[in-house]
């Protein structure tokens, strides 16, 4: 979408009244894990962790990774998951999974972790009250890639999703693999046969590679209502996930491996299914754990963009990426009864905007995530854009942040943000909070860009919605000196 190419950056909304004020950590490629304050204040950079995503731990450490995979022989492969600590000393490692012999490289032991993981004691990675994860102990849930052959899925090479468990001393002790439950996932016959022809394929110097699946979040379900009223479906050790590529959000049983509940790919099957409408390319789908407003219910970003597979036609000549739509939403849906018990999407913050276009004012095609907050507010990262910002259940926007680094980049977007308590950086004093009133866009303009922009305006079509107390304001907030929030 079109965005504009002077935009204020750093924190520029910040009610401390409405907001869940803490640190956001999040990851920025080339850059490493960046922990800020409401205000937009950098208060820790953990140089060079990358964030496939960043998590942090109470006690200042954090989650992340050391190193990728030279991207020429595979995709998105991250080699280990480390825990550091507040001073960047590795206190936990894993990346025996795999020993890879790159041509050119040394041969080199990765876990190929990609997009998720989560440590015992906290079932979904972001702050949830009285579950915390464990820092010198626990097992380790991991989203990890492996590469195979099958030929019910295709006849090209496949990039499987792979969902591992450690224990603290590196043993795998489960595992669970997309493609042995092929049969599971809702297909079509004719989704099959585009799958065989192509799944998704980059091309490496190890050959092609079908990124059929594309799982990109992965959590357990942890203690939850549906499961104290008897459904098994959603016991707590259970393991919801996501597809993109397939539009596809399922829970799988940890004891079993077998899908016990999904929706997708197909949003046309049931009444229910058809109100919810087509998910697309959706990211971060997770069930809110017990202890925050909207427990039990499922949160995702359902991105819009372009995915799944189906009948070739005029825009997806080849069969993929059939499922296109321009904006972005986020769903909470109650997982019994499919309906959707809250949403969002562009048009509720900006209502004015001519309504063909409205929801495109929120829209990230790739990455982006949500998370629950413990006063009901949901922090949302809008990726693509290298935005975050904190909506209220009756969608104000509280507070509101834009990456400054760009330049820092050459890929500048936000894969998925935290919120986190004070209290979780024992290493620093808690922040002062500087409330930062929202700019209003229709008087703030660039010095000496103003001058003769209203004068010959005497009369406005009623239809444009445009009065002339609108431009009253205008005029009168020309010569307003314009401040700005802290970076």
């Amino acid at each position: 979408m079109g965005r504009p190419t002077i935009y204020p950056t750093g924190t520029t909304i910040y009610n401390p009244e409405k907001a869940w004020s803490g640190y956001t950590l999040f990851p920025f490629e080339d850059v490493g894990a960046i922990l800020i304050d409401m205000n937009g204040r950098v208060v820790k950079v953990w140089k060079d962790l990358q964030g496939f995503p960043n998590k942090l731990l109470k006690g200042g450490y954090c989650l992340g990774s050391l190193g990728m995979r030279d991207a020429a022989f595979s995709y998105q492969d991250q080699t280990d998951v480390v825990q550091v600590d507040w001073d960047g000393n590795v206190v936990w490692k894993f990346d025996h999974k795999e020993l890879v012999e790159d041509e050119g490289h040394d041969p080199q032991w990765m876990a190929r972790q990609h997009h998720d993981y989560q440590r015992a004691g906290n079932p979904v990675g972001y702050y949830v009250p009285e579950m915390e994860c464990e820092t010198a102990s626990g097992n380790t849930l991991i989203l990890t890639h492996e590469t195979i052959h099958n030929h019910k899925i295709s006849d090209k090479q496949l990039l499987d999703d792979v969902f591992i468990e450690v224990d603290w001393d590196g043993n795998i002790v489960w595992e669970w693999r997309a493609s042995e439950h092929f049969r599971e996932l809702g297909f079509s016959q004719a989704a099959k046969n585009v799958l065989f022809r192509n799944p998704n394929q980059h091309f490496t110097k190890n050959g092609e590679l079908g990124d059929w699946m594309h799982i990109n979040s992965m959590s357990v379900l942890g203690p939850n209502k549906w499961y104290d009223a008897g459904d098994e479906r959603f016991h707590p050790d259970n393991i919801i996930w996501d597809a993109r590529e397939a539009n596809i959000m399922a829970i799988t049983d940890k004891k079993t491996g077998k899908i016990v509940w999904q929706i997708g790919p197909d949003f046309t099957t049931s009444k229910e299914l058809r109100k919810i409408g087509q998910i697309i390319g959706q990211h971060h789908c997770h069930m809110i754990p017990k202890g925050l407003p909207g427990e039990g219910n499922i949160l995702l970003f359902d991105n819009g963009g372009w995915a799944g597979y189906g009948i070739p036609d005029r825009m997806s000549t080849d069969g993929t990426k059939v499922d296109i739509r321009d904006h972005s939403r986020i769903l909470e849906i109650d997982p019994v009864s499919l309906k959707v018990v809250w949403s969002y999407v562009g048009s509720d913050s900006d209502a004015g905007m001519m309504g063909l276009t409205n929801n495109t004012t929120f829209y990230s095609q790739l990455i982006s995530a949500a998370q629950r907050l413990p006063n009901g507010n949901t922090l949302i990262t809008e990726g693509c854009f290298c935005r975050l910002f904190e909506l209220t259940p009756d969608k104000e926007i509280v507070w509101e942040y834009r990456a400054p680094f760009d330049k820092l980049s050459r890929t500048p977007s936000i894969y998925r943000a935290y919120r986190y308590p004070y209290d979780y950086v024992p290493q620093l004093d808690a922040p002062e909070e500087v409330p930062v009133a929202q700019l209003d866009n229709m008087s703030f303009r660039v010095p000496g860009a103003a001058e003769g922009m209203l004068e010959n305006i005497t009369t406005v079509p009623e239809a444009t919605g445009y009065t002339s107390e609108m431009a009253a304001c205008v005029t009168e907030g020309e010569d307003e000196e314009a401040t700005g929030a802290a970076f």
